[in-house]
């Protein structure tokens, strides 16, 4: 510990809680202490989190020790969930107070550095408080960074960070909102009195050069590509305990209820066989429902579901709960997959495919999340398709496979909300706007052109039959400077962001006028007075809704309907599809191969032993979900002449019960270019 010159009593709470540093820190803390970039990749588990934060956590010790330590924001920690940033949060105040303690025995000083998360769970009262005494440490979303930086009160408190950590930075750099945050750090950097060191953790990110370059932005990229950033790849391969598991009853292309309580049953059991589960789902309609029917067999003081739409103090009752052991079992969807530390939890199970390699090793990852655990992880799949899916996903793990990240060119509407947001805080030269829009690694490749294009739609609004409105800046062509309008302030704070709105309901308990969670618009404007549903895993009876909210009262435990919500289903990835489509042109070769499957019009059963043999031996599937992959290979094989892949497309008439003609396109390629035919 000596060797990454630590102060005393933070070496030694690391010695007393932990013995000795794992790879990652080991190689990590040199680094971070020298003020380069960093950006680490290690397995989930290997103690990456604290190879970030405990080198800023000794800086703000040091720096106590030799004088009064000022109550400014020195490190901002940044990640992709809620949940996640109360996590850390919560999980920072025992190094915090541990180090504090042995300061105390040893120097007799008492130094006060303190940590505070800043997300839109964070009340008012909260927000007033962090602006009148700043946490020397600010955990916050991508969505808070963003208001903090337009807004005069959090660009005052953001000036004196020196320290930016983006954790599970792969969650955001392939979608709009990456560009979104990349344009916010470069803002945060334009705005910070000394120079912002930036350190980037994930678990599953390739390429991670490319990955290495969004982190620390255009200008600390040369002209060879090469990013000035200190790469430290661990690696994400780890040792998992991963395997399928399937009902006793053979699986269909629809799930019957009869399959269903099947696969209640099996879960049950294996909920029971362990200390605490953790039941991931793909929507959150199928929490609902699952953590309804696992109440009915293992109790309702025993299962709980964890999904965006329920309010964060049940969100955060149910974590607390799930790490003090009082819960057997906590469905959730992706607002529980990323990092999060919610105590000792020995077995991970998936209803259903991931449509990710990446998801699948980071829920899976869930499981004994601690230094030299292994992941036990076991995947339902709810379909025959869903079936060769997850074989394929399995295959991809075994064989060290990632999903790719592809990083969104200069998205512009995100460029436009970023150019009204800092134009409303300040008067800019239009130029030093433009340099700081392309310091951003998406944005690189931005011209002049486009840059103006931009402004000119937001100083010139749009046009309307009462004239021009929505005009939200001004520009200043003569002397090129850029400022904002009346209300741009405002508009920036109300409509940033890139992750789509939506018009949910607030579900509110009365008389006590407690928030509950949200349920979709069409579901509330469905539903009738008296209807009762469940939130929570508790029933609901509305008692009447208006305006945005429905008011229900507690129906004390009477059966409930599930609620639904739009547009929350996962797509399937191109990494993913290309496995799906190796894995069917492999079973094509093999029935073909076959001495009973060389003709695709034999009229003769086709045997599976051939495909269940090689599946079982090269997947390490079960006997059982072998030959039933066998059986469906060769069923679809007789029936279409052809297994349906990349290489060869398959269409399928057939005539539905009215007598209308449906056309089926066989093509795995995954959402992309399924969704763009969908739409053709």
């Amino acid at each position: 510990m000596q060797s990454f010159q630590f102060h005393a009593a933070v070496a030694r709470w690391f010695e007393q809680t932990f013995g000795s540093p794992t790879e990652p820190q080991v190689r990590g803390w040199p680094a971070i202490q020298s003020g380069r970039h960093v950006l680490i990749c290690a397995p989930t588990g290997s103690g990456k989190t604290l190879a970030a934060f405990l080198a800023s956590l000794d800086a703000l010790f040091r720096e106590g020790v030799e004088a009064e330590l000022p109550d400014e924001t020195r490190v901002v920690y940044v990640s992709p969930l809620k949940a996640l940033s109360n996590d850390i949060r919560k999980n920072l105040q025992e190094p915090l107070a541990g180090i504090r303690a042995l300061l105390g025995e040893t120097n007799g000083l008492e130094i006060d550095v303190r940590a505070d998360v800043r997300t839109g769970d964070t009340t008012a009262a909260q927000r007033q408080a962090l602006i009148k005494k700043p946490p020397h440490i600010l955990v916050t979303t991508p969505e808070s960074l963003y208001l903090l930086l337009t807004s005069d009160s959090g660009r005052q408190m953001l000036s004196a960070a020196r320290t930016l950590i983006l954790d599970e930075i792969h969650a955001v750099v392939d979608d709009r909102r990456g560009a979104h945050l990349a344009l916010s750090v470069e803002r945060l950097a334009a705005l910070t009195k000394n120079p912002l060191q930036r350190i980037g953790l994930s678990a599953t990110q390739t390429p991670i050069e490319e990955v290495a370059r969004f982190l620390v932005g255009t200008r600390a990229v040369d002209d060879a590509g090469n990013p000035d950033c200190e790469i430290i790849d661990i690696g994400h391969r780890r040792e998992l305990d991963l395997a399928i598991e399937i009902p006793k009853s053979p699986l269909e292309a629809v799930m019957s209820n009869e399959v269903w309580e099947e696969i209640y049953h099996r879960l049950a059991e294996l909920i029971q066989a362990h200390r605490t589960t953790l039941v991931f789902v793909n929507t959150r309609r199928m929490a609902e429902r699952v953590t309804h029917h696992l109440s009915e067999l293992l109790g309702a003081d025993a299962v709980t579901s964890h999904h965006g739409s329920l309010s964060a103090k049940l969100r955060l009752d149910a974590e607390d709960r799930l790490k003090r052991g009082e819960l057997k079992a906590l469905v959730a969807t992706a607002s529980l997959e990323l990092g999060i530390d919610i105590g000792s939890v020995d077995l991970v199970c998936q209803l259903g495919t991931t449509r990710s390699i990446t998801t699948l090793l980071q829920r899976v990852g869930r499981a004994e999340h601690r230094r030299g655990g292994l992941p036990k992880g076991r995947v339902f799949p709810l379909s025959r398709d869903e079936l060769v899916e997850c074989a394929a996903l399995l295959r991809c793990v075994q064989r060290g496979e990632l999903d790719r990240l592809r990083i969104p060119e200069k998205p512009l509407d995100v460029q436009a909300q970023q150019i009204v947001a800092a134009a409303s805080t300040q008067d800019w030269d239009e130029n030093e706007l433009f340099e700081l829009a392309r310091s951003a690694w998406p944005y690189r490749k931005l011209t002049r052109q486009e840059f103006d294009g931009v402004v000119k739609m937001l100083a010139e609004g749009f046009s309307t039959k009462r004239g021009r409105r929505a005009a939200l800046i001004h520009h200043d062509g003569v002397n090129h400077r850029i400022r904002g309008r009346r209300g741009a302030r405002l508009t920036a704070l109300t409509s940033g962001g890139a992750i789509p709105d939506n018009a949910d309901y607030r579900v509110v308990l009365e008389p006590s006028e407690t928030f509950v969670g949200t349920v979709n618009e069409d579901f509330a404007v469905e539903s009738l007075a008296g209807d009762i549903f469940q939130l929570g895993n508790a029933s609901w009876r509305i008692l009447r809704i208006n305006s945005g909210v429905v008011r229900v009262e507690d129906a004390k435990g009477q059966p409930p309907g599930i609620p639904f919500w739009l547009g929350e289903a996962p797509a399937r990835t191109t990494e993913l599809s290309q496995a799906v489509s190796d894995l069917r042109m492999e079973m094509e070769q093999t029935l073909v191969g076959s001495p009973c499957c060389g003709d695709p019009t034999a009229q003769r059963a086709v045997p599976t032993y051939a495909i269940a043999e090689w599946l079982a031996k090269e997947i390490q599937l079960p006997s059982k979900a072998a030959e039933q992959l066998g059986d469906y290979f060769a069923d679809g094989y007789r029936s279409l002449g052809a297994i349906p892949s990349q290489q060869t497309l398959v269409m399928e008439r057939f005539f539905d019960e009215s007598g209308g003609m449906q056309l089926v396109l066989h093509a795995p390629f995954g959402s992309r270019i399924n969704r763009a035919w969908g739409l053709a």
